[in-house]
């Protein structure tokens, strides 16, 4: 016993002289509930740890990475060095300019403004209507999702879950099942989650999912490039997670829908084109009229 405490002890005099002395190139931050507080040490940039101890040995592996939404500049940030690498897009399965119609109303308020959560929610009944429920809402925080389905739940006629309700398989077995039901959700469906078939028509998503300024790592990452913080962080972060989002709508060769971005900024904004070309190739639109005629020709009967 008195052997394992010397061991623990020094262990602990190790990490506490690591952090009084950070080295160039890492950052310590504090996170948890104010009775269990972690403390966290991260490097700012894998990139150059990885080209000395991987990529640049005699005897370094040939990686093969595979994801069907892998961000811009990977290589960079992994240290590959240039001419080093192939890099192969095999395309997809999926006949998307037939199969999906990605709509962006630039009619809404921006997300900034106080006016566009009333707005965002108006317009997400209106396409819920249009598609008789069938519809997985995707929000980027807690607050707007519970905010959205207590807006919604008393202007329509289809059950509206949330991801409060269930635990999560119980959740999308529950969507899953119930044809015209609606599912309110964050950040923790945005991947992972799979229902082909008619109970899903239109996948909404609130906002463009920037990552949190205030996120410690990131914020030093940010200060370390500058100026060039938000073209190499913010957007290739927001279109992964975005093309995640965009993701969940066709999962077969049946599959057929809508995917909307409520925010005017992917219709609008100079970076727009980053986003879009993220997405997968679906035919776009700003028309809500052209949403409500494709959604049309999906619709079953309305329930009794």
């Amino acid at each position: 016993r008195r052997l394992r405490a010397q061991k623990a002890a020094a262990h602990l005099l190790e990490d506490v002289n690591e952090i009084l002395e950070m080295p160039a190139g890492q950052i310590a931050w504090v996170e948890g509930p104010e009775r269990g507080p972690v403390l966290r040490v991260a490097p700012i940039d894998v990139g150059d740890a990885l080209l000395e101890r991987l990529w640049k040995r005699e005897d370094a592996p040939t990686a093969v990475m595979t994801s069907a939404t892998i961000p811009p500049h990977l290589a960079d940030r992994l240290g590959i060095p240039a001419g080093t690498y192939d890099e192969l897009n095999v395309g997809s399965p999926f006949c998307y300019p037939d199969q999906a119609l990605l709509y962006c109303p630039v009619h809404l308020p921006d997300p900034r403004d106080p006016s566009f959560e009333a707005a965002m929610q108006d317009e997400l009944v209106a396409l819920i209507e249009a598609a008789q429920g069938r519809t997985l809402a995707l929000f980027t925080s807690w607050r707007a999702m519970q905010a959205a389905a207590e807006a919604v739940r008393g202007r329509v006629p289809w059950t509206v879950l949330t991801q409060s309700d269930l635990p999560k398989p119980k959740l999308v077995a529950e969507f899953s099942s119930d044809e015209h039901s609606c599912l309110f959700a964050t950040m923790g469906f945005w991947q992972g989650v799979d229902v082909p078939g008619p109970s899903l028509s239109l996948v909404t998503i609130d906002r463009l999912p920037f990552p949190r300024p205030d996120d410690p790592l990131l914020r030093a990452r940010r200060a370390l490039l500058g100026p060039r913080a938000f073209q190499l962080i913010d957007v290739p972060r927001a279109a992964t997670l975005l093309a995640q989002g965009a993701g969940r709508l066709v999962r077969s060769n049946q599959d057929r829908g809508v995917v909307a971005v409520l925010d005017r900024r992917l219709g609008k904004a100079r970076y727009r084109w980053e986003l879009v070309n993220a997405l997968p190739p679906m035919r776009r639109t700003r028309s809500r009229a052209e949403v409500e005629a494709f959604l049309a020709h999906l619709r079953g009967p309305v329930p009794d």
